[in-house]
């Protein structure tokens, strides 16, 4: 089981010294796959190098793979860099030889793995905009408004300096509304194209009350959703609903992730055990909820790119509450086909198109063609074959190769059977499936992800006390208690 801000402060303590501890006996691992990996890079592109220079003697130039959407490289804006899904993306505009600009939040300093990937041309540190709940006192809206335009500002700035021609926002969550922000200036004050939602559509996919309304107007089946701002309207809400034995979970609308992962199925057994749990959930008019029909059944992620209002290229798996293992869905597949739906922002699904990334880097590029005709609602959408399989090895390090174990001994839960079975999985994961962090070209993200980075952020934890109940290795995120 996860800790919780209830758990004693000794355990988080040792959950975090234990990370760290982890972390740097795997270093001198770590660091010898890091030097194994630049020198077989480097022994390639000296291979690829002199075979052209034979070929044509006055070229030395490393030959990549052109893009056939645009006769010209063209320089594209790549945020979020610092998560799977940006760096992925970043790598496949790179491959396909184009300039790639990369850009990220860094908070408390501590730099991401993205900012020392071969495929950026330069990287820049972004001003983090205020995230917060949709309804605010006037005072702190003001706040947030201000740093929304430092951040529009960041972009603005970088966007006419590096002359970008294309922005593809990889932003997590919390920055979701304020790229949208960004976007409607970038439209107004550049020709760079912003390939993110305006802010007002923004705000309405991203809040999880006019999200269920926008998709129940487009006559679309949702699940049954209610605001509420007070325990006696969420009282009230459940009185009504329970008789009919439907359940419900209680789900913040803002990002908060005290309350994300809480799955309670409410009505509980008892109107006091029901309101005990509003209680603690300090609702209000400022921080309101939503009490949504829980729908038993499999979950799928998707990532889609829109052009023009139409779908161009697209790829789906089987979801989780948190995924860390990334198994596409292929084409043929009833449940993709049924899938082919646009999602609000940059997805790390995104990783399912694989070794296919030049079909998805021509698929952005869609966006940059200037007839309209070009991305119609006839033109093929881009469907990824890629059978690869995705992991995070820092993740099944912990998961599926020590806490079994350790689970087994301290607490006599689980059998011997169970550990063997997530040993082999694990080793399975190693040998078959891929980080998506780790290139043999670019190894350097991977090495500093384990090896600084997330040793840093336990770190930190530790020194300000802020404990969490769970990391999410692929977009460098921890969710705190």
């Amino acid at each position: 089981m996860p800790l919780t801000a209830k758990s004693p402060t000794r355990l988080h303590v040792l959950q975090n010294f234990s990370l760290i501890a982890v972390s740097i006996l795997a270093i001198p691992l770590s660091t010898i796959i890091l030097f194994i990996s630049l020198a077989i890079d480097s022994c390639t592109r000296i291979s690829l190098s002199k075979s052209l220079s034979r070929r044509h003697p006055r070229d030395n130039r490393k030959p990549r793979r052109q893009s056939p959407a645009c006769l010209a490289p063209k320089t594209i804006l790549v945020t979020g860099v610092g998560m799977s899904k940006g760096l992925f993306i970043a790598r496949a505009f790179h491959a396909a030889g184009h300039i790639v600009i990369g850009a990220d939040f860094e908070p408390h300093s501590l730099p991401v793995c993205g900012r020392f990937s071969r495929s950026l041309t330069r990287f820049y540190r972004l001003p983090s905009p205020a995230s917060s709940p949709p309804s605010l006192p006037k005072d702190e809206k003001g706040e947030k408004e201000d740093d929304e335009m430092v951040y529009t500002q960041k972009l603005l700035q970088i966007i006419n300096t590096e002359k970008v021609d294309l922005w593809i926002s990889c932003s997590g969550v919390m920055s979701a509304v304020a790229d949208g922000f960004a976007a409607d200036a970038i439209s107004r004050h550049t020709k760079c194209i912003a390939l993110q939602f305006g802010s007002q559509l923004t705000r309405t996919l991203h809040e999880k009350h006019s999200f269920i309304s926008n998709t129940r107007s487009l006559g679309l089946n949702v699940p049954e959703t209610h605001l509420v701002t007070s325990i006696e309207s969420a009282m009230q809400a459940l009185d009504v609903l329970g008789a009919a034995k439907t359940r419900y979970i209680l789900k913040s609308v803002g990002v908060e992730d005290s309350v994300r992962a809480d799955m309670t199925l409410l009505p509980l057994p008892s109107p006091a055990a029901t309101r005990a749990h509003l209680i603690a959930a300090r609702m209000s008019p400022d921080r309101p909820f939503v009490l949504q029909r829980f729908v038993r059944g499999e979950e799928y992620c998707t990532h889609a790119i829109v052009v023009r209002g139409h779908v161009v290229g697209f790829t789906a798996c089987g979801s989780a509450e948190l995924l860390m293992h990334y198994k596409p869905l292929l084409p043929n597949d009833g449940i993709f086909k049924a899938l082919l739906e646009y999602t609000e922002m940059a997805h790390t699904a995104v990783v399912n198109f694989g070794d296919d990334g030049l079909g998805m880097v021509n698929a952005y590029l869609s966006a940059l063609s200037i007839s309209p005709s070009h991305s119609n609602s006839h033109s093929p959408v881009f469907v990824s074959s890629s059978t690869t399989n995705h992991y995070w090895i820092g993740h099944d390090l912990i998961t599926r190769l020590f806490l079994p174990h350790l689970i087994f001994i301290f607490t006599g839960k689980g059998s011997w059977a169970y550990i063997f079975a997530s040993w082999r999985e694990f080793a399975q994961h190693v040998l078959y499936w891929r980080d998506p962090t780790y290139q043999l070209w670019d190894p350097l993200p991977a090495w500093w992800l384990y090896s600084v980075y997330w040793p840093c952020m336990f770190l930190l934890t530790i020194v300000t006390g802020k404990w969490w109940s769970r990391c999410n290795v692929s977009t460098g995120k921890i969710f705190r208690c």
